[in-house]
C-alpha cells in the first residue's frame, strides 16, 4: 500500500516515469510505477512509430486507436496510483524492466 504523501509521486511516473527513481530508489512503490509508466512509454513510442512508417493505415487508423488507448491506460495508472493501489495496466503491465 501506497503512503499517501507518495501517491503524487507515483502519480507522475505514468506521465515521466523516470521521475519517481530520482526520488528515492529504494521504494518498492516508486518502482512498481516506475515500470508501468516505462511500459507505456515504450508502448506508445512503438505505436507512434508504426503509426508514421505505415501509409494510410497507420495515419488513419494506428495513431489515433494507438494514442487514445495509450491515454485511457494513463489515466487508469494515475487513478490506481492516486488510490494507493499496485494494480499492473491491461495487456503491458506484467513485464518488468525495472527491478
Amino acid at each position: 500500500m501506497i503512503k499517501e504523501a507518495n501517491k503524487w509521486i507515483c502519480a507522475i511516473a505514468y506521465i515521466i516515469f523516470f521521475i519517481p527513481l530520482l526520488v528515492d530508489r529504494d521504494n518498492n512503490d516508486y518502482i512498481f510505477h516506475t515500470n508501468q509508466g516505462l511500459n507505456l512509454f515504450l508502448l506508445s513510442l512503438a505505436i507512434t512509430t508504426t503509426g508514421l512508417l505505415v501509409p494510410a493505415l497507420g495515419w488513419f487508423f494506428i495513431l489515433p486507436v494507438g494514442t487514445l488507448y495509450c491515454f485511457v491506460l494513463t489515466i487508469l495508472g494515475i487513478i490506481n496510483s492516486v488510490n494507493r493501489t499496485n494494480k499492473e495496466l491491461p495487456l503491458i503491465g506484467k513485464y518488468r524492466l525495472i527491478n
